[in-house]
């Protein structure tokens, strides 16, 4: 897979989160996707984003920064939502915040089957 190719099946899988549609994800993540090197499978990703999509109602995945080595992308995403009750253990309640995530991707056979995710959990606090 080009540079070119997986920049835009990563931008494809953005896209898929943004619009909650659960039943593509299986397009972009395999079926035994590790996150933060414990195995969640596809079924338990899509269950961590269900909840992230309900504890956040307007969460909208931003790229900022996109590098693409393939079969490696790093993504720098940012945030600026409005989540309720607790984001990361935190007391929000409703609050506006804006934060980033560095999450590195390792793809196999044009799926995501690594996620390694780093969240600016400071920028919350603050």
């Amino acid at each position: 897979m080009t540079r070119t190719d997986l920049a835009d099946l990563y931008r494809a899988y953005i896209a898929c989160l943004n619009r909650q549609d659960w039943r593509q994800l299986g397009q972009f993540v395999g079926d035994e996707v590790r996150y933060n090197g414990e195995p969640v499978g596809l079924s338990g990703y899509r269950a961590m984003l269900e909840r992230d999509f309900r504890a956040i109602p307007d969460l909208r995945f931003e790229i900022g920064l996109l590098v693409v080595d393939p079969p490696h992308v790093a993504s720098n995403l940012l945030f600026d939502c409005t989540p309720t009750g607790l984001l990361f253990g935190l007391p929000v309640n409703g609050r506006r915040v804006r934060f980033a995530e560095n999450v590195f991707y390792e793809f196999r056979d044009g799926h995501i089957a690594e996620v390694r995710s780093v969240i600016d959990k400071a920028a919350v606090e603050a």
